[in-house]
């Protein structure tokens, strides 16, 4: 049975599968590794096919993208209220369920914008990364 979702669209096959797909993992993969996710269960499914899709699934709210800074963007299948962390030396993604405590307070600051929300990108070094290798915060967007 084919789900219908705001703005007429529907719940296509494809987008089906690359929804599963995404939600399956915990990597959040670039459009790319979507594709080769996918593709084994739809051989015949394209790039631009994937592409497109996932953006029409992030527009309906079904995934979230990331744009981190300066790297490819990636997609994440879980929509529950989390951070992201990149390792600065492989460009890994992991989740990060703890709340966090930040300086940011809505009412503090001086605009005429209704704030509706924020992103934070953490950088770091993974624990696969680390042996050996010392951070370089010279090249990273530092928040404080």
């Amino acid at each position: 049975m084919r789900e219908y979702l705001k703005k007429d669209m529907r719940l296509t096959n494809q987008r089906q599968v690359i929804l599963e797909e995404l939600r399956s993992v915990t990597s959040h993969p670039t459009a790319e590794e979507v594709y080769h996710m996918a593709k084994r269960r739809m051989p015949r499914i394209s790039l631009g096919t994937v592409y497109r899709n996932l953006d029409v699934l992030a527009e309906l709210g079904l995934v979230r993208v990331l744009e981190m800074a300066s790297h490819q963007k990636r997609f994440d299948g879980d929509m529950r209220p989390h951070y992201h962390i990149r390792c600065q030396v492989c460009g890994r993604v992991d989740d990060i369920w703890e709340p966090l405590s930040l300086p940011l307070d809505s009412q503090s600051i001086s605009t005429s914008y209704q704030i509706t929300g924020y992103e934070l990108e953490l950088t770091g070094i993974c624990p696969q990364c680390q042996p050996g290798v010392q951070p370089n915060l010279h090249n990273e967007k530092n928040a404080g």
